[in-house]
């Protein structure tokens, strides 16, 4: 028996692993299924070059097992083993790694690493996170003794030869008492399917009993015939290492409710990610169905390298708009530990962001141009998420104007070219500014609506969050565009034609009316304006100016705040019709009180148009106009 000291730069590292090196103690199984995983891999490798010397590959699998009674956790693969003085090289002295030496060896004609995990070294001494003592059983597939290796936590170890018959490692994890969770069954089992449902070697954690088809000849009430079968934990072949002809679109849903067994609703569509060059990238997104609440959706994207699960904080990877996407991204380019700063840096990473951004584009058009009319049954159901990316990425901003869709309030779409074109004859105003309407709620501005239409006019209906700062954003890229909201000004205003209405009140019934309504009508709440309107436009209109209204909402979904808006007071413009007959009845009504009862009852009405009308002030409304129709 040979005893030593590991080589390592510091006399004892193992409080740095516990404490420093691994934030999160429970990845200690994810580290050595990965190792258990890649020495297997490796041994596929060698035996399908012909260099493992006539020994058969077989069906390896990973086994774990537990044994509560003994605080003893074991992980047991079938790979390509170790000699003495390769644990000698790779336990021992731990600043080399085993797998960038194979890698570099065993790289195939095309440069790639033959899927190999790779990473032995530090990976392994996770272990000691959790616990107090850890041995090593291994055997090399070269005919060669097999290894007992212990080592206590501390920088000593002992090593000797052992009478091991099988190829391959078997590691001895003595669980520390501050770490007897990790003893727990449902603890493991919840562990292995978190980081290692898709492992590509079957893992193997106990049996289950399977029940087995009755014998021909059975009653009715006999008992099946059950057996014991091994528990495979994994599926080694998830749909996304695939290739999409080898898939059908059931398989596509099949592999979702897999991902989200607790996800009742099927995915909208899905685009299969799969990518060797300059970078290697595979996986499958999910569109699912979107509500406009954009903090509730993220996180659902989980990020493997090569199988093994990694993490489902995609952020820096995939573009922000598409972390509210489903699905899995599997990359060997992305390091299994490194910190969220590091992957916003890198420039493989930073690749395979844009790559996302433009097969998502890609396949979005393809939808469009394919199936029009079902991509807009799905729109109300997506577009917070291809806005959003308008919104964010310039390049995918120029990619979406060839399938981004304007609904209107009558349920039609058009492409931004297509409503250009249909409205330009109509919604050009005297100086040749193209003024595109919309309305954010069909009920609460329905009568601002029904004017616009009376006119002519197509109103779109854009009611998400966000919709303010797309807008900005498709002013900024276009010349003589501006899109105004249906209640932000009278009707008449909302496109300035050449035409003028003449008013029926001279300049001192105005002025004098102006003087009356000041005194009425609370001016910290609205600003009087008399304009000569259509003497069938109601006699009192409430709108707020596009700009406020604008950098409020900007301010409520961030952004905009530099401007201060979050603090102004509500304002609203009301607009008195001076060619309305009830504005000239009030002028002309001798007694105050009525005057002031009128006034108060039309400006109620437009603030009920508004949705302004409550609390007091609709209590109020509703006994005024009791007394008034008695």
């Amino acid at each position: 028996m040979n005893k030593g000291t590991i080589n390592v730069s510091v006399d004892n590292i193992f409080p740095l692993i516990k404490k420093f090196l691994y934030s999160d103690h429970e990845i200690f199984l994810r580290e050595l299924i990965s190792n258990a995983t890649d020495a297997t891999l490796k041994m596929k490798h060698l035996t399908n070059i012909g260099e493992a010397d006539g020994v058969a590959y077989g069906n390896p699998i990973i086994e774990v097992k537990l044994d509560k009674k003994k605080k003893q956790l074991r992980i047991i693969d079938q790979g390509i083993g170790m000699t003495k003085d390769e644990v000698e090289k790779y336990i021992n002295e731990i600043a080399f790694s085993g797998a960038e030496e194979f890698i570099e060896k065993y790289k195939d004609k095309n440069g790639k690493d033959a899927g190999i995990i790779g990473h032995f070294g530090l990976g392994f001494y996770s272990a000691f996170m959790v616990a107090e003592k850890v041995e090593i059983i291994t055997k090399s597939f070269k005919d060669q003794p097999a290894v007992h290796w212990i080592c206590d936590g501390s920088p000593e170890f002992t090593i000797e030869e052992t009478d091991k018959k099988e190829r391959g490692t078997e590691i001895i994890l003595h669980i520390a008492e501050d770490s007897t969770e990790f003893l727990e069954e449902n603890r493991i089992r919840e562990l292995l399917v978190k980081y290692n449902k898709f492992m590509p070697i079957p893992i193997k954690f106990g049996t289950r009993t399977e029940k087995l088809p009755k014998p021909e000849g059975a009653k009715e009430d006999d008992k099946a015939p059950t057996e014991e079968v091994d528990n495979i934990i994994n599926n080694p072949t998830p749909a996304w290492t695939k290739q999409p002809t080898e898939l059908e679109d059931k398989d596509y849903k099949s592999f979702y409710r897999e991902l989200y067994p607790m996800q009742f609703e099927e995915p909208l569509f899905h685009i299969h990610l799969n990518v060797d060059y300059p970078f290697n990238l595979t996986g499958i997104l999910y569109f699912p169905k979107m509500t406009n609440d954009m903090s509730i959706q993220k996180d659902k994207i989980q990020l493997y390298q090569n199988q093994v699960f990694v993490t489902d904080n995609v952020e820096g990877i995939v573009p922000e708009f598409l972390t509210m996407l489903r699905g899995v991204i599997d990359s060997p380019d992305i390091p299994l530990n490194v910190s969220r700063s590091y992957l916003q840096a890198d420039g493989a990473v930073k690749k395979i962001s844009s790559y996302i951004t433009r097969k998502v584009a890609d396949k979005l058009k393809g939808l469009f141009n394919n199936d029009r009319e079902g991509f807009e049954k799905k729109w109300n159901d997506i577009k917070i998420v291809i806005e959003y990316g308008m919104l964010t990425e310039d390049k995918f901003f120029e990619k979406a104007k060839d399938f981004a869709l304007f609904p209107t309030v009558g349920n039609t779409y058009f492409t931004f070219s297509e409503l250009k074109e249909k409205i330009k004859d109509v919604q050009t105003d005297k100086d040749g500014n193209l003024v595109i309407l919309y309305a954010s709620n069909k009920e609460e501005q329905h009568s601002y609506i029904e004017a616009a239409k009376e006119k002519g006019y197509e109103i779109l209906l854009l009611d998400s969050p966000i919709v303010t700062h797309l807008l900005q954003k498709i002013e900024g890229s276009e010349e003589k565009i501006s899109f105004v909201r249906v209640d932000s000004d009278h009707i008449e205003s909302l496109i300035k034609k050449d035409e003028t209405q003449i008013s029926k009140l001279t300049d001192d019934e105005k002025e004098s009316l102006k003087t009356f309504l000041d005194g009425v009508i609370p001016k910290e709440k609205f600003s009087v304006q008399l304009e000569a309107l259509d003497s069938s436009a109601n006699p009192f209109i409430i709108t707020e100016p596009e700009f406020m209204r604008r950098m409020k909402d900007m301010q409520k979904t961030g952004g905009g705040g530099m401007f201060g808006m979050g603090g102004f007071p509500e304002m609203y413009n009301l607009i008195i019709n001076t060619n309305h007959e009830l504005v000239v009845e009030i002028l002309n009504t001798k007694t105050e009180k009525k005057k002031e009862r009128l006034v108060s009852q039309a400006l109620d009405l437009a603030k009920l148009s508004k949705n302004l009308l409550k609390g007091e002030d609709l209590t109020a409304f509703i006994k005024r106009s009791y007394e008034m129709i008695k």
